[in-house]
């Protein structure tokens, strides 16, 4: 079974016993003062095939009772019922009995929670071939939408809005068949069930020191979730100036001013000029050759004497 608020709820209510409470198999937290009387709602009709109804009950926080609204949910698997939990007064303290989704339904207290929910069993519906059947007697369901429907009159002498079973509240002890189911395979609630508790225990208008047994929202559609806490406000930050107003970057201070580099002397004194050097001997003209001597003409050869014969 579901443990809800373990810790912090059984911390508070040991802080109320004086002495330590034995608390019985599948209880986990007890309290000093009984929950409220149960609110008179209107169930909103189915949203969707499949859904089944878990009807509204008081849980305990931090901040006391709060309502848990009734609610359409999915259930985890195809042919399991949701049994509700309920308060039972024991010991001079009420202890808290979790539910839990099995193959039938079993003992709630004796808790007339409505809308199926009478007291013994549970006669809203049931599953035929897979499929969940409403029964349109007691659940409101649109049969334009939803055509797995019948209708059965259910006679529910028990009209008490009384919350919790025991001395002073609901006379009513667990039957064989209802002993029977608690010893079956339970499954835990499903994500959306423990969601939608978590978002009733945030919610004040929810509390019954603040709604004086008339919580705000008594019954919903959809599984609630948490609302996500605001961010927290960045602190503003200081106006920076426009671009164009931002000041101007501080001057960089001068450098300090270096002593000029010492003059440079003036042009070096005047070398003394290179000796000048001796112009070369003038070469000797060559001796002129003497021209050649004339050589004499050759003499002419004898006429015809050349001449063939």
């Amino acid at each position: 079974m579901r443990k809800i608020q373990v810790l912090p709820v059984l911390l508070a209510g040991l802080a109320m016993l004086s002495a330590p409470a034995v608390l019985p198999a599948g209880v986990f937290l007890s309290i000093a003062v009984a929950p409220p009387a149960l609110p008179i709602y209107e169930q909103p009709p189915c949203p969707q095939d499949g859904y089944l109804w878990n009807p509204g009950y008081w849980a305990y926080g931090d901040a006391g009772y709060y309502w848990v609204p009734g609610v359409w949910v999915m259930p985890p698997s195809i042919g399991v019922l949701w049994t509700p939990p309920y308060w039972g007064f024991a010991g001079g303290f009420y202890g808290f009995h979790a539910g839990y989704w099995g193959p039938h339904v079993g003992f709630y207290g004796g808790i007339n929670y409505g809308f199926g929910y009478g007291g013994v069993g549970f006669f809203g519906g049931g599953w035929q071939g897979g499929h969940f059947a409403y029964n349109t007697a007691v659940t409101r369901v649109n049969t334009t939408v939803i055509h797995n429907t019948y209708n059965t009159r259910v006679v529910n002498n028990n009209a008490s809005r009384t919350s919790f079973n025991g001395p002073g509240g609901i006379a009513a002890r667990p039957t064989a068949q209802e002993t029977a189911a608690a010893r079956e395979s339970h499954v835990q609630p499903t994500a959306s069930q423990v969601s939608h508790e978590r978002a009733a225990s945030a919610d004040r208008g929810q509390l019954a020191t603040a709604n004086h047994g008339t919580p705000a929202t008594v019954a919903a559609a959809r599984p609630m979730t948490a609302a996500r806490p605001a961010a927290a406000a960045r602190p503003a930050v200081a106006n920076r100036p426009a671009a164009q107003e931002r000041a101007t970057p501080a001057a960089r201070e001068a450098p300090a001013n270096r002593p000029a580099p010492a003059a440079r002397p003036a042009a070096p004194a005047n070398r003394p000029a290179a000796q000048e050097r001796p112009a070369p001997a003038a070469r000797p003209a060559p001796a002129a050759r003497p021209a050649p001597e004339s050589r004499p003409a050759p003499q002419a050869r004898e006429a015809g004497k050349d001449e063939k014969r």
